[in-house]
């Protein structure tokens, strides 16, 4: 027994490597957000805001190159780069494209540190975590201070997320041709989804006079002056619910990857919030709360109508299927 034990005994010394960066990680974006809250505070010198947001932009961009097996030493540099440049140059074309990048990588990598859900309520968490981590990024973007015009700035980073993560997920996924029937009918769908919310978004926008388009935007006003905010419908009906599913369904096909995959137009959109200069920290917090509640009800419906459709029947029969579904993945903080 001693014999078989001894050549797992080595494994031990190869993790302490990364416990180590992890919390160097962790040290350093906490003294980030605590820089950022500072500053909100009105409390430091005036430069903790440019501080904690390089801070936390340059984790952000390291964690995800490590997770996505990129180069991490790039990433930090680059992003020292970008951020010393936006804070120490200044101007709104730097600042604001920090802002952008600082979103678009949250965004991504708070998609990417997921990690699989055997069944809805650790599915549920890991949208939580997901929705911690574009906080983050929202919070470390506003630091660059950037001069936001909320159209552009939401469709600017929006589209570069969505490019990132596909690039990303085409290798994690296994390509096109690892699909599946299944993997093409819920990308199809989320692919539809995605254009006619943001038509619609666009069709609001343009041509807010009409009856129907009018008594949308009536609606919307009501609820907003009763109850503070009114959710955003690309992450309700997209956004949270396809990275519920996601996770859900990566625990037993690696197409789930595709799925969640349209999680950033959660998380990217939940960053932006902070950045519309036409609203408060308050409303952009209740804004993504509603939204997270309604996207969560709707992730459910969705892990309920998949178990119906293609689980065994009865308890047992989902108990067993529960206890089938661990395809393996790397845990959270390590590379895919």
């Amino acid at each position: 027994e001693r014999a078989a034990a001894e050549p797992d005994q080595p494994a031990a010394p190869r993790r302490l490597p990364m416990i180590g960066a992890v919390a160097a990680a962790a040290a350093v974006l906490l003294a980030g957000l605590t820089a950022l809250t500072c500053a909100v505070a009105g409390v430091g010198p005036e430069w903790l805001d440019g501080a904690g947001a390089i801070a936390v932009s340059t984790v952000l961009a390291v964690a995800l190159a490590h997770r996505t097996g990129g180069r991490p030493g790039i990433a930090l540099v680059l992003a020292l780069v970008i951020g010393l440049a936006a804070v120490l140059v200044g101007g709104p074309t730097l600042q604001t494209g920090a802002a952008v990048l600082t979103v678009v990588v949250g965004g991504v990598y708070a998609v990417m540190a997921t990690v699989p859900a055997v069944s809805f309520w650790p599915a549920a968490r890991e949208v939580l975590i997901a929705t911690l981590v574009s906080g983050f990024a929202a919070i470390a973007a506003v630091g660059f201070e950037p001069t936001v015009v909320a159209q552009r700035f939401d469709y600017a980073s929006l589209i570069l997320a969505l490019a990132l993560v596909f690039a990303l997920v085409h290798r994690l996924g296994a390509g096109f041709h690892g699909l599946g029937r299944r993997g093409l009918i819920a990308v199809f769908a989320g692919v539809v989804v995605l254009v006619l919310t943001l038509a619609y978004g666009e069709l609001l926008r343009r041509y807010g006079a009409g009856s129907v388009v009018g008594s949308v935007l009536d609606f919307a006003a009501w609820t907003a002056d009763r109850i503070g905010a009114f959710p955003r419908p690309l992450v309700v009906f997209l956004g949270i619910p396809a990275l519920l599913w996601g996770c859900f369904q990566r625990a037993r096909r690696r197409q789930g990857w595709w799925v969640c995959a349209f999680g950033v137009t959660a998380t990217v959109p939940l960053a932006q919030g902070l950045l519309d200069p036409d609203g408060s920290f308050l409303e952009a917090g209740l804004r993504g709360v509603y939204s997270l509640v309604l996207g969560l009800l709707l992730g459910y419906l969705l892990v309920r109508l998949d178990l119906a459709l293609t689980a065994p029947r009865g308890r047992r029969g989902r108990r067993a299927e529960e206890a089938e579904a661990h395809r393996p993945e790397p845990s959270r903080f390590a590379e895919l």
